[in-house]
């Protein structure tokens, strides 16, 4: 059994018809091959996953793709503009090195943006603990630090 989901994914409408098991992560990568959202532990805890829901963001893992009808969602894909510009914080994870292997890097680019929009003076503080959701096994978080802290101070513009 299949129900018509209908939804926006960077700006685009999208329509499919999903299992009703099907995971909001699954229909991202699957059905819909932006394959920039990772699927690193399924059970929410390492924050690959993430995207944003109608302006707030969620781990796709654990969430069914019905769930999001009607929803408007953005991936890391949909961050950079219709240019091939990067988003100002994907450049400060470049300029700052906020990543090594890269596979948590576009849940926590996600969580980052999520977090300066909630909390545009957010402290270092803040940032770490608004990066709790976030798993990376590689840097050590120092670098993913610096980069928020430079996207926040507004000295990064989004990059070609």
């Amino acid at each position: 059994m299949s129900i018509a989901l209908h939804l926006t994914v960077n700006g685009r409408a999208v329509s499919a018809n999903v299992d009703p098991r099907t995971l909001l992560v699954q229909l991202i990568r699957e059905n819909l091959t932006l394959t920039g959202t990772h699927v690193g532990c399924d059970t929410a805890q390492c924050g690959a996953c993430t995207v944003h829901l109608n302006g707030r963001a969620v781990k796709s893992c654990s969430m069914l793709a019905l769930q999001a009808q009607g929803a408007s969602i953005t991936t890391i894909e949909g961050l950079s503009s219709g240019d091939g510009a990067m988003h100002p914080m994907q450049t400060a994870f470049r300029a700052c090195h906020g990543l090594q292997c890269g596979f948590c890097t576009p849940g926590m680019v996600m969580s980052a943006v999520q977090l300066l929009a909630d909390k545009p003076n957010a402290s270092e503080q803040d940032i770490r603990e608004g990066l709790e959701g976030n798993i990376c096994r590689c840097t050590g978080y120092q670098n993913i630090v610096k980069s928020i802290q430079l996207c926040q101070s507004g000295k990064v513009s989004a990059t070609a």
